[in-house]
């Protein structure tokens, strides 16, 4: 028997179970983000397009690190979940802007706490780019565990 075959029988069945269904909810949640933009029209500029990119190099990342293990494809992994945690709170911070700038368009005497609340339930989600960072920390703490799972490598 080998050494890894004989490492994961005893490894504890909760490691094996966050080694295999982490990357299992991080793909289809990628997939699911990236459907849903895709089916809202969530396409016109740059901007807009962001997010489907970034939910694209992450899928490529995590099939690469799944596919050739090792300490370049972890590397790889870890900056795209990062650069999807920052790119999500990009989307929280632009879709606030936006709405905020639409209200102020309606009401230009809206200040303080009654433009916030209305900029925080406008049209645009404020939230929902939050989806895409917590796919990423979720990625981050895969990542984190994959090192040690692996071996350190």
């Amino acid at each position: 028997m080998s050494e890894a075959h004989s490492a994961r029988k005893s490894e504890p069945a909760s490691r094996f179970g966050l080694r295999t269904l982490l990357p299992a909810i991080l793909l289809a949640s990628m997939l699911g983000i990236s459907a849903e933009l895709l089916l809202l029209g969530h396409t016109e500029g740059n901007w807009q397009k962001l997010p489907l990119g970034l939910n694209g190099v992450g899928i490529l990342a995590l099939l690469a690190h799944l596919f050739m293990p090792g300490r370049g494809s972890l590397r790889a992994f870890r900056c795209a979940m990062l650069i999807c945690v920052v790119g999500g709170g990009v989307g929280v911070y632009q879709h606030y802007a936006g709405n905020a700038e639409f209200e102020l368009e309606m009401v230009a005497e809206l200040t303080g706490w009654p433009l916030i609340k209305e900029a925080m339930t406008g049209a645009t989600p404020v939230l929902a780019p939050g989806a895409l960072a917590q796919v990423g920390l979720v990625g981050l703490a895969y990542a984190w565990g994959a090192r040690a799972w692996r071996g350190r490598g």
